[in-house]
């Protein structure tokens, strides 16, 4: 019997990152994690800085790194249009690291120009990146 499987594309505003038959998606969505597997119901949400991780349908698992965007679910569809979308492979550790200590750094300085939700959104998108370099490393 063969597997089900979804068709995900995974656009940004520069590119397709992806573009395939899967058997599941899990998404870092507003609310907490998505998975999505054949046969879910329609769905529109926003996603949140963080992974897009498919199981192709060879059975093979990808991570990537999402900056925020929109999900999209339909019957055998799933679409993650994201505002910024970096393949797990092409993730830079060391700048993650970095940008992680200088969002820390802002967060304690209350004397920086930068605001404490600026400071907050740069620490989220380095620890979402950090999470996926983890995950690509297992």
């Amino acid at each position: 019997m063969a597997t089900e499987t979804l068709n995900l594309s995974v656009v940004s505003a520069e590119d397709e990152l992806f573009s395939g038959s899967v058997q599941t998606v899990q998404v870092s969505g507003s609310e907490g994690e998505l998975g999505i597997y054949p046969g879910h119901a329609p769905l529109l949400t926003k996603i949140k800085p963080g992974m897009v991780r498919y199981v192709s349908e060879a059975g093979d698992e990808d991570f990537m790194y999402v900056a925020g965007g929109v999900l999209e679910v339909q019957p055998g569809q799933v679409i993650v249009l994201a505002d910024v979308a970096v393949r797990g492979d092409d993730l830079d550790e060391q700048a993650a690291k970095d940008a992680r200590k200088r969002a820390e750094e802002a967060l304690a300085d209350q004397s920086t120009d930068t605001s404490y939700a600026e400071a907050i959104a740069e620490l989220s998108r380095a620890l979402a990146q950090l999470e996926v370099i983890r995950k690509l490393k297992r």
